[in-house]
């Protein structure tokens, strides 16, 4: 099995990669999604405060890889091809998936300024981005930095540049994506 995982800042356009990735037909897994899930499943709000803090307790009870470990029991359920990973966030999460997958996992760093992550907050409106200013931004940076994310982006196979419009992100991840098939 072949995986393509991206890893990126908030709202860096890992998102966004990986629906161009899906509508070329490869399964995506994202590893906020696995956070979502907990905190529905704990009956909380999906605010930035509650996702923080359950990824955040994951990684503290289970390892920093717990998420990661999640998201290999949905990949593997996928029988093989190739699928992408949306959001890896530490090194640990980066070692267990190239244990699992070996050289079949690639990683791509997803690169944008703070100015245009931040912009693209303010208009895609999810629950966990409400009210967002760049202070509360750096809060949300510090919070994934903070759990190694700096040393994934360090180990990352290619890096996109994405401060362009979107259909040109869309363009350099298509031309990355197909030629992994």
């Amino acid at each position: 099995m072949r995986i393509i995982a991206f890893v990126g800042m908030p709202a860096s356009g890992k998102g966004e990669a990986a629906v161009v990735a899906k509508e070329s037909g490869y399964p995506v897994v994202n590893m906020g999604d696995v956070i979502r899930e907990e905190v529905h499943r704990l009956g909380l709000e999906p605010t930035d405060e509650n996702l923080g803090d359950t990824g955040t307790r994951l990684r503290k009870e289970e390892g920093l890889s717990a998420i990661a470990r999640r998201c290999v029991t949905k990949l593997r359920a996928l029988n093989g091809g190739v699928a992408v990973v949306d959001g890896v966030r530490n090194i640990e999460e980066v070692h267990l998936f190239k244990e699992e997958f070996g050289d079949d996992f690639l990683l791509i760093y997803v690169q944008s300024s703070t100015e245009n992550r931040l912009a693209r907050i303010n208009v895609r409106g999810r629950a966990d981005d409400r009210l967002m200013d760049e202070k509360k931004l750096r809060i949300r940076d510090d919070r994934e930095l903070g759990w190694g994310m700096g040393e994934s982006i360090k180990n990352a196979d290619l890096t996109i540049v994405n401060d362009g419009t979107v259909n040109q992100l869309r363009k350099k991840v298509r031309k990355i994506i197909e030629g992994q098939r």
